[in-house]
């Protein structure tokens, strides 16, 4: 109980006032509008991203909750819960999703140095509301035994008849594949990519189906001979525990195409602070966090994907990759094209 030293000025009402607001305050005491917790959508798996938080939690204390699940569904939840967000944090694994949730104004713009020294501006939003962590690579994935490294030199040749019955491909529905077609676009044109596209489908061996460790699996199966992939997957397959997995991985290598022209497409994982999000300045120090030379190391050891940073040694299997030029610099303009690479793929019939 406080104690208050009163002046006749004073009143007995004020007094008799004040003594309530202190019995009230005593007995229902005003609980902290923040609390030391932090609320995540992840569109990327909880064994990906959880190594991170570990280390984040045990640096600050704060209490991490993480909900996993399908960026897009995600995306759509949190316009619903416009008006009192659950989350503070979206984190997602493509680009065109992060232009997507912008578009959707769900991201709030973060002014932070600590982003800006750390991201370069190749990776993040030219005005602040989302930020790349990670860089992942989609080169051309092919057979040891049947595929002759001389016989490959781009994605565009991957029209050509030679490779008639001889390509696997996911799906166009995926997200992946449509920021390839993006990337295409940008680079060669609509009517181009459309050509490119015709004759890619043709040369597919099967309908496309599952994801790209099953595109990589009916490689080493000998159902196909090429596809496009990222290198995140080969590498975990390579790294992980399915020694069948493992073995398949190994039957098969990469090519690094478009070295002489545009460069390799790229794409990044990255996340945005969601609008409104009631632990702003816990989002702001994990997003911070996720930039540091040690986060970025734990992605590129135990998640096998690239550093946004230069000063970021990669893992031991990326390095036997190779390395590779990379079509950087369009990174901004991939999700723009978005629209136009999901009608393309369905006009020349890439299901």
């Amino acid at each position: 109980m406080l104690i208050f030293m009163l002046n006749k000025k004073y009143s007995l009402l004020s007094l008799l006032i004040i003594s309530l607001i202190v019995i009230l305050l005593d007995l229902y005491p005003i609980e902290s509008k923040t609390k030391n917790e932090l609320n995540i959508y992840s569109g990327r798996k909880l064994h990906l991203i959880e190594p991170l938080i570990e280390v984040f939690k045990k640096k600050t204390g704060i209490k991490v909750n993480i909900v996993t699940g399908k960026s897009d569904q995600f995306i759509e939840r949190i316009k619903l819960e416009r008006n009192n967000p659950e989350g503070d944090l979206l984190i997602t694994t493509d680009v065109a999703r992060l232009h997507r949730a912008k578009k959707n104004n769900i991201f709030t713009k973060i002014d932070s140095k600590i982003l800006k020294k750390n991201i370069p501006s190749k990776f993040r939003d030219k005005e602040n509301y989302w930020f790349g962590l990670s860089v992942r690579a989609r080169p051309i994935i092919f057979s040891k035994e049947r595929v002759k490294i001389e016989e490959l030199s781009t994605y565009e040749d991957l029209k050509n008849k030679k490779w008639k019955n001889r390509i696997c491909m996911r799906s166009s529905n995926n997200v992946y594949n449509q920021s390839l077609i993006s990337y295409m676009i940008i680079n060669l044109g609509k009517k181009r990519t459309e050509n490119w596209i015709d004759g890619l489908v043709k040369n597919f061996k099967k309908k496309p189906h599952g994801g790209d460790r099953d595109q990589i699996r009916s490689i080493a199966y000998g159902e196909c001979d090429v596809t496009i992939a990222n290198t995140y997957y080969l590498a975990n397959m390579l790294n992980g525990k399915n020694k069948k997995d493992k073995t398949a991985a190994e039957k098969v290598s990469i090519f690094w195409p478009n070295q002489q022209s545009h460069g390799t497409h790229i794409n990044i994982s990255g996340a945005g602070i969601i609008k409104g999000a009631k632990n702003l300045n816990n989002a702001i120090s994990f997003l911070e966090f996720l930039t540091t030379k040690e986060a970025q190391g734990i992605y590129t050891e135990k998640i096998n994907e690239y550093s946004i940073r230069n000063d970021v040694k990669i893992s031991e299997i990326l390095t036997n990759f190779g390395e590779f030029i990379a079509n950087d610099n369009i990174i901004h303009l991939i999700g723009k094209n978005l629209e136009k690479s999901i009608l393309i793929a369905s006009k020349n019939k890439w299901r």
